[in-house]
């Protein structure tokens, strides 16, 4: 009799990508995905440590698995209930004390054993916590042929092709959770990107926490970089879109960015993150790049592809941020002008040095400054929508909106658009010619008389 399998995913999409590989790790063992937690023999919580209060939110959705799993039980039956990602790798044997009922605990680098994991928890009273980081790459475990879609949306595909961080940004958790930077082979990205192609995935994006720092082995063990993966995937039959996140500034080499100019299929859109336009609190984040050194990688990268679409994120309020700091910040997004962008307030993170420091700004000040610097973000993504309108995109339709005979879709520079259209065209790219703009997405109409602006008519960021 099959068994059922419920995952709940937080946070970034490589735990997106992470979630449908436990996924295909299980389903040997009979374990079939569903969306209903409560009719599922295993539930896995695939956790994320980037966001505030992120092990809160976790033990507080385990409080809604106890009465599951309580309930199953008193019906006589049985539900594993694990914890996976950043969240488990973090607090470890801490979860088995706040939430004694949980069966399994285990890291990011560890659910290629989860088979062994499952038929551990089966005996009784056995927890199992799993949180190492093996000497052996996951990804050499992991089955070639998925039984889950790795999917971005219909068409749409995520590919972790690195993993890892060696950078050790003061805020930031992920070296810790995520372990030192792996590259990997590529032969086994290239199988895989044909394998998902084959499926119907149409756009592919390649993942990473550097993801731009990729230097996998080729053949004869010659090391390959991002831009020359991608103009490799660009050549494999029914892939028409390529997309990478995320990055990081000083991992961006010249083939990249003449990859943005010389690979077609590479979309016009980059997340590029800064977190600060001030020098001094840049130093203090241990970021390996200056404000004048992004501002001068922005113009590289839209000399290679004027139309370039630049989208960041801000950490506002990091441990001794003046207001002077705080106006550079506000100056490099004058300069720059992103089309999207995510901001936050500073929360520590225990056991990364930032938390550590003395000068913590005011939980006043940094909500006010927050307010201000997404005036400006948000005034500038509108902007940048406003000047679609009237112009035709190709747009890949990727799943239903809210109104009946709606569906929603990416144009090349990521924006979320709304069209009418039927189901059947999910998984497409069409062509629609945008009638409104909105903060947060645009709508089009479909049109099939005209070349695509995406094809001859660039837009600027």
């Amino acid at each position: 009799m099959a068994q059922k399998l419920h995952i709940k995913t937080y946070g970034c999409q490589m735990n997106v990508y992470d979630s449908a590989r436990m996924a295909d790790v299980l389903a040997p063992l009979g374990y079939a995905v569903v969306d209903d937690a409560e009719a599922a023999d295993m539930i896995i919580l695939n956790t994320c440590h980037i966001r505030e209060k992120a092990a809160e939110k976790v033990y507080s959705d385990l409080g809604r698995m106890r009465q599951l799993k309580a309930a199953r039980e008193k019906d006589g039956g049985r539900m594993i209930v694990a914890v996976a990602g950043c969240v488990a790798q973090a607090e470890g044997e801490e979860i088995f004390a706040r939430a004694p009922f949980v069966d399994m605990v285990f890291g990011p680098q560890t659910y290629h054993r989860l088979p062994e994991m499952v038929a551990r928890a089966h005996r009784a009273g056995e927890k199992v916590l799993d949180t190492d980081f093996p000497v052996e790459p996951k990804f050499d475990f992991l089955p070639g042929e998925a039984s889950h879609p790795r999917a971005a949306g219909a068409g749409a595909a995520y590919l972790t092709v690195q993993e890892g961080c060696d950078k050790f940004c003061t805020f930031c958790v992920v070296p810790y959770t995520r372990g030192a930077e792996y590259s990997r082979p590529v032969a086994g990205v290239v199988a895989e990107a044909r394998r998902l192609a084959a499926a119907g995935a149409r756009e592919i994006t390649l993942l990473g926490q550097n993801v731009n720092n990729y230097h996998g082995e080729g053949l004869g063990g010659v090391q390959w970089g991002l831009g020359r993966l991608i103009a490799e995937i660009a050549d494999i039959a029914g892939v028409e879109r390529i997309r990478y996140t995320t990055s990081y500034p000083a991992d961006m080499d010249d083939e990249l960015i003449a990859a943005h100019r010389d690979v077609e299929k590479l979309m016009p859109f980059l997340h590029l993150p800064v977190q600060s336009g001030a020098d001094r609190i840049l130093k203090a984040m241990n970021r390996r790049h200056t404000a004048g050194e992004y501002r001068r990688l922005a113009a590289k990268l839209r000399d290679a592809r004027p139309d370039i679409a630049l989208s960041s994120d801000f950490i506002v309020g990091f441990p001794g941020e003046t207001e002077a700091d705080f106006a550079e910040t506000l100056a490099l997004v004058e300069d720059i002008g992103f089309t999207q962008a995510y901001s936050f307030k500073y929360s520590p993170r225990p056991g990364t040095p930032a938390a550590a420091i003395g000068e913590q700004v005011a939980d006043a000040v940094k909500g006010e400054r927050l307010g201000r610097l997404q005036e400006r973000l948000n005034a500038q993504q509108l902007k940048f929508n406003r000047t679609s309108v009237g112009r035709v995109l190709e747009v890949l339709l990727e799943r239903p909106g809210r109104d009946a005979g709606q569906l929603i879709g990416r144009s090349p520079f990521m924006q979320a658009v709304h069209t009418e259209a039927p189901a059947s065209a999910l998984g497409s790219i069409v062509r629609l010619r945008i009638t409104a703009a909105h903060a947060n997405s645009l709508a089009g109409v479909t049109v099939a008389d005209r070349p695509s602006a995406f094809a001859g008519e660039r837009a600027t960021a």
